[in-house]
């Protein structure tokens, strides 16, 4: 079956718009922890942040004590490693946005969570890196 390109954008209009305010609310669950959703987002390569925005966010993670910075054994890196502090705060993070998530499929219906659980493959699949 081909798919109209219309229908494509359609469902695109529709899709953005939803993923967008799904996200701003997942990270509004981390607000209260003190730290940032850009401060708990996988680095640079999964972002897309350039190299002057990672090293602020670095810096931020650094100096809030949630990453340490180690000179590698080739001096042009620098070594991560999260904290004690930094591992306490990505836990609490993954739990507050799972619970806000339980929370919000518990009120909707059985037939609305399966259809969620069966548009999470091509979801996942949208999300996989192409070769351009």
């Amino acid at each position: 079956m081909v798919q109209d390109p219309a229908d494509t954008v359609a469902l695109a209009n529709r899709l953005r718009p939803a993923l967008l305010r799904l996200a701003r609310e997942l990270r509004r669950e981390v607000h209260s922890l003190g730290v940032t959703g850009g401060q708990v987002s996988e680095l640079a390569e999964r972002e897309r942040i350039s190299a002057p925005g990672m090293s602020g966010h670095l810096g931020r993670l650094e100096a809030a004590n949630l990453i340490e910075r180690a000179r590698a054994s080739d001096r042009r890196r620098i070594g991560l490693r999260i904290t004690d502090e930094g591992e306490r705060v990505l836990r609490s993070v993954r739990k507050r946005r799972t619970a806000w998530l339980v929370e919000h499929l518990n009120g909707l219906s059985e037939e609305d969570r399966d259809r969620i659980e069966a548009a999470l493959e091509p979801l996942e699949r949208l999300l996989e890196p192409r070769a351009r």
